[in-house]
């Protein structure tokens, strides 16, 4: 399959291939306890792709502490890996970030970031792969 071509999975296909935590984040748009991945901090060299679908989705080098307890980057590592939506649950109004390949919720990004870009994407790491360049 190319990276390219998107990913289009059955809830019951989802499920055999995700855990049941990793299902109720990446298809159910939930979130992970702070502080419970291993990514929250900066640290891995290299890439972090999708859970779901491998895709390719940020640069260590964009990731920094902000100390919220998830990861947290301020950019995507290509324009179309990360899509951005209106989320208007849990009587609050935020921008869902999804992966671009395979529609997988990923967390929810904030214009508060201390980079030139101005995001602070947090994202859970339950939905991250670190992938060695």
């Amino acid at each position: 399959m190319s990276m390219d071509e998107f990913v289009s999975l059955t809830a019951e296909e989802w499920r055999k291939k995700l855990s049941e935590p990793e299902f109720r984040v990446l298809r159910e748009s939930g979130t992970e306890r702070p502080f419970s991945s291993d990514f929250h901090a900066p640290g891995h060299e290299g890439l972090f792709a999708c859970k779901g679908c491998g895709a390719e989705l940020f640069a260590s080098t964009s990731q920094f502490d902000s100390g919220c307890g998830w990861p947290s980057f301020d950019q995507g590592v290509d324009e179309g890996s990360i899509t951005e939506h209106l989320d208007r649950s849990h009587g609050m109004v935020r921008v869902e970030v999804r992966c671009g390949r395979c529609d997988s919720h990923l967390g929810h990004v904030f214009p508060d970031g201390p980079t030139e870009t101005g995001n602070r994407y947090c994202i859970n790491g339950i939905c991250l792969i670190p992938v060695s360049r």
